[in-house]
Parts: C-alpha cells; structure tokens; sequence
C-alpha cells in the first residue's frame, strides 16, 4: 500500500468493487481494502441475480460463478394457494463467493490496487475537520492512509458511514433479520423457478425462500422484520419441520445477517465522502436483495468522484451529482416499492389472501417495481383492507 489515492474504498462488497473498477478505468489512483482474509466470504445473499444485471455488468449467462438458471418464480399465500410469477429476461442463482471474486479481478484488471485482511480503525481529517483519508491496520501494522475521496462500502452496519457522520436511522421497522441454510438432497419440483412463502405465522412481516442453486441443492432461508418471540432461525427450522420435501435435506452452510429495507438515506455524500450499497441502504424493500442496487449505484458514484475530482471540487456539493443520479435512477422508485412494503407488513394472514385471490403474478411483479395502482383498487372495495390505504399514499 501506498500512503495516498485519489480515491480509498472500504469494503470489497459488490459496490466497493464496481466503484472500484470504474473510478480506475478512468485513470483513478484506487485502493480497494477489505477486512475479512477472503472476498466474498461469508456471503449474506440468497444469491439470486436478473440477467439484466449481468449483462449490464458485462458477464455472460454461463460464466463460472451462475449455478442455476432461473425463469420465472412461484409464490404460496397462507392458504397455500401459489401465483406463477413470470421471469421475464430470466435470471440464475449465483455462487457469491466465485461473483465478488470476479468483481474483484475486474477492478484490480482496471488498476485498482486490493488489499485484504485490512481493517480501516479512522479517519483522517485535515485541519479543517474534514476526511482526507484512512487509518488502517494490516496483520498488526498500523498505517495512514490520504486520499481525496474515501467510500464507505462496508454492509449495513458500515462503521465507516458512522465515523465520517452520515445520518442513519437503523430502526427495527426498517432492519430485516435474516437466516439462511445452503441446503443438499432436498426435493424440488421444478428447480427452475424461485419459491416464496408468506404469511404471519410462519414469517411475520417477511418470507421464506427457496432458491435452487440444481436440481437438488437450494438455499432456504427467511426474512423477518422488527422484534418477535422466536427469532429469525426458530421460524425457519420450523417450516422446515414441517415441509416435507425440505427436512430431509443436509445442511452443509448457514448464514446470517441483517438487512435495510428503506429508510433510504437523503443524502449519501459528505465533504470528501460517500457511500455505496448496502452502507447506503440501496436495497430493493419488497425482497431485501441488494446486489442490483449496489452495482448500480458503484457506477454512479464513480462517475460522480470522476467529475467531482476533475472539477477540483470533492466537496459534498461537488459529488451531489451522485444523490441527483441516485435518486432520480433508482431512489425514488425504491421509495414507491417501500410503501407497498409497508402495507404488506401490516397485513393479517386473512388480507393476504383476500388480496391473493385477487391479483395474478404479474400483478405481483408490478408491487416489486412499486406500482400499487391495483393494489389500492382491491383494498378500496374491500372494508376489512381499508386500513392499509394509507401506507400507500
């Protein structure tokens, strides 16, 4: 490591690396560091991903790190009736550990410099307070580290987004609580599509999830919001309990994790700083993946630090083109989406399938992408649903 970059990069998450490799494309200085001794590792991830992702990233349908293709997905209401959710362009469940590698290749083949197993403990300020770098430690040795910009891209907890003074507000309405099993010898009856099971009884304000990663192999996995008596893995040991073709199967990896869903941040830039993924809350509330935005908004920012730096204005106005690009790409259809989600999470198991019985799978596709026009239709002519009205005005 050098002791100074254009620009500084913690956490070597799908975001970190995209911004990474664009900021180095354009002739950059780059560093890239990551605490943990291995990229990609443990993955948080239900590991599906659209092709569209892929292709915008500029990665075949067959590279090394796609296990499975995906066309389409299959959701269960409470009273077990199932909605065929159309795929559109398709997608694939993923190896996460092989696809942030290949982020990674891909920034360091642009320039980038990668360090792992590197924690950044502070940061550096001038003598006008403001960030100018990173303090950081490498097996035992400490270093000071300069740069003009520093982004943080360190997960949902994102220390480095503390430190420097973004405002969160990590409240347990907005934290889902995750759990999955990576799971083998499990019975799947069409392994081409994603499974969705909701209801308040076996996932209060969330889902379960099978994503087949073969014909035989998934990840299973649950997503529950606020505080409940059991936590995240008790309800998901005991849908697998009681789910036929899943007990039966081998467990060979766990992971666990919490994931922001809404309560996007208005403002992700500081003077000399920004933030990325899910360090930003760019995750999609309706499902909590955050793979899409991430890589989406590692794009924008790095043409926001580019001009910023070669406008010789790094300030927090400087890379305020990052909040406009952000939020008129891809924010303010979030926020659409976390309004529906907002409504789903007050819904009694009754309600949903009062509205299951109401809307086909394409409907379903249209609450992901935050049209609710449908939605607020069923709800208006139905007196036990007006309630919800309001969380989607």
């Amino acid at each position: 490591m050098k002791d100074n970059y254009d620009v500084i990069i913690v956490g070597a998450g799908p975001g970190g690396s995209v911004t990474a490799r664009h900021t180095a494309e354009a002739g950059l200085k780059v560093l890239l560091l990551e605490k943990r001794q291995e990229i990609g590792t443990p993955k948080r991830c239900g590991e599906g991903i659209g092709y569209a992702v892929l292709d915008r990233l500029g990665y075949k349908r067959d590279e090394r790190f796609v296990c499975h293709h995906i066309d389409g997905g299959i959701m269960y209401a409470p009273s077990g009736k199932a909605l065929e959710i159309p795929g559109g362009d398709g997608g694939a469940v993923i190896e996460r550990k092989v696809f942030d590698k290949f982020l990674a290749y891909d920034a360091a083949k642009a320039g980038a410099e990668i360090q792992v197993k590197t924690e950044v403990t502070g940061l550096l300020r001038d003598n006008e307070g403001k960030i100018a770098g990173v303090d950081a430690v490498y097996e035992g040795k400490k270093y000071q580290i300069r740069a003009k910009i520093v982004v943080a891209s360190d997960g949902i907890e994102s220390k480095i987004g503390r430190m420097a003074g973004l405002k969160y507000s990590n409240d347990l309405v907005s934290v889902v609580s995750g759990y999955q099993y990576e799971m083998a010898n499990i019975d799947i009856e069409n392994p081409n599509k994603l499974y969705f099971y909701i209801g308040r009884k076996i996932a209060p304000r969330g889902y379960i999830w099978i994503f087949p990663k073969g014909l035989h192999v998934a990840n299973v996995g649950i997503g529950i919001g606020g505080s409940h008596e059991k936590t995240a893995k008790q309800y998901l040991d005991k849908w697998i309990e009681n789910t036929d073709s899943v007990k039966k199967g081998a467990i060979i990896e766990e992971n666990a994790g919490a994931i922001p869903i809404g309560n996007f941040l208005e403002k992700m830039t500081l003077d000399n700083f920004l933030a990325v993924g899910d360090a930003a809350h760019q995750v999609n509330p309706v499902h909590g993946g955050g793979l899409a935005e991430a890589t989406y908004a590692g794009v924008l920012a790095a043409k926001a630090i580019v001009d910023a730096i070669k406008a010789g204005d790094t300030s927090a106005e400087g890379l305020n083109e990052y909040n406009v690009l952000w939020w008129n790409e891809r924010g303010n259809q979030l926020r659409r989406v976390e309004k529906v989600v907002k409504a789903y999470e007050n819904m009694s198991d009754e309600a949903l399938d009062l509205i299951s019985n109401a809307i086909t799978g394409n409907d379903v596709v249209d609450l992901s992408d935050g049209r609710s026009a449908k939605l607020m239709k069923i709800i208006l002519k139905n007196p036990r649903l007006l309630g919800l009205a309001k969380y989607l005005k």
